[in-house]
């Protein structure tokens, strides 16, 4: 058995496989309320055959959304349409993970394919157009050559209180959805990355200045939503693992918040990069899989490659090497719904269990043409 198809387990949870469908923004949600397009959307996937489906960064609070158009988890009504894809994905064997999330100077952005500035009043609330102020560590703009970034009012400390409670409000609502992991997204210049980084972080408090300033609401929402999240579901972490900055964070920040992060709790690290203006990054095949390996070795924590990959004994390679634990699929995803079905061929797998039974339709034109589990030796 291949390792990207040999289970494995994270507290209570057992995977059928190590392939993962990262968080993916679908823009398509009214007032953060999940709808047919994010069933099927992320339905696809389970039937495909991946182990774990994590939906995308979901608000944990209203103004936390990159757009209008965002999921999310701030309120209860928000649970019974999540409820029923989080039942769907079940059903086909996958496991259901969501990313909590608040953009910070980066929320309230544009919808690229709705031209607002072209609608009437109606056609944007056909859309569910809202506009607002954000929120940051500081009062600086993301991108001061960018007019999509707002200039946000800089968090006090009942802000950051309100904030902490939020994302453990969100973890109990995921738990309530029957979602089997939360992921606390750090990463991709978001509000988190955004205290974590000194680029976007200027503060004087408690919150800025030293490494140890910086860390401590990453810390303290950790700590929070894995005290109300339950002992036997694990908890996962995204973080851009550099800046690709020379002023920004660095990997070997990574290495020391990610050690913090397990000794709370935390089971996995989901190793992502960048989100900063003036980043200068290669993005090329495998690119983010070394941040991976240097967490892994350095924290001692199973970690998670994202970015760019596919290539299906390129993945097999990346987890025999030791270099991740798990390989987590996005824009791949989209383009081959059907990847981590059609990689267990590729592997050597002869069986058709990992398709649906609806499917089985698949296994007898294979028969016919002496394909995958049915070609000549």
């Amino acid at each position: 058995m291949s390792k990207l198809f040999t289970p494995t387990t994270l507290r209570g949870l057992t995977l059928r496989n190590r392939a993962v469908v990262a968080p993916m923004c679908q823009y398509s949600a009214q007032d953060g309320f999940a709808n047919d397009w994010h069933l099927v959307h992320l339905g696809r996937f389970a039937i495909g055959g991946f182990g774990l489906v994590i939906l995308e960064a979901t608000g944990v609070t209203a103004e936390g959304r990159i757009s209008y158009a965002d999921l999310g988890l701030w309120k209860d009504e928000h649970i019974a349409p999540l409820t029923r894809i989080v039942d769907f994905l079940h059903a086909q064997g996958a496991a259901a993970g969501i990313q909590l999330a608040h953009a910070g100077r980066k929320a309230s952005t544009p919808v690229s394919w709705n031209d607002t500035a072209r609608m009437s009043e109606a056609e944007k609330a056909a859309v569910g157009y809202q506009h607002w102020t954000p929120v940051a560590p500081s009062p600086i703009a993301h991108s001061p050559s960018d007019d999509s970034f707002q200039t946000p009012t800089a968090l006090d400390a009942a802000g950051i209180a309100a904030l902490i409670e939020a994302f453990v409000a969100a973890a109990k609502r995921a738990d309530a959805a029957g979602f089997d992991t939360v992921e606390i997204h750090a990463a991709h210049g978001y509000l988190l990355n955004q205290f974590l980084s000194p680029l976007a972080n200027h503060r004087t408090d408690q919150y800025g200045g030293s490494r140890e300033n910086r860390m401590r609401l990453v810390l303290e929402i950790t700590a929070a939503v894995r005290a109300v999240w339950p002992a036997e579901k694990p908890l996962l972490v995204r973080l851009s693992v550099s800046d690709w900055h020379p002023d920004g964070w660095q990997v070997e920040d990574s290495v020391v918040l990610s050690r913090e992060l397990k000794a709370l709790g935390v089971d996995a690290i989901d190793c992502s990069s960048g989100g900063f203006d003036g980043a200068k990054i290669n993005a090329v095949s495998n690119y983010q899989v070394p941040f991976a390996k240097a967490v892994r070795d350095g924290a001692d924590i199973p970690t998670m490659a994202v970015g760019l990959l596919g290539d299906i004994h390129g993945a097999e390679a990346i987890l025999a090497n030791g270099e991740a634990d798990f390989i987590a699929l996005a824009r791949g995803a989209l383009d081959d719904p059907n990847w981590a079905v059609h990689a267990y061929h590729e592997l050597g797998g002869t069986d058709y269990d990992l398709w649906p039974v609806q499917t089985d339709r698949v296994a007898s034109r294979d028969r016919s043409l002496g394909l995958r589990g049915y070609a000549a030796s």
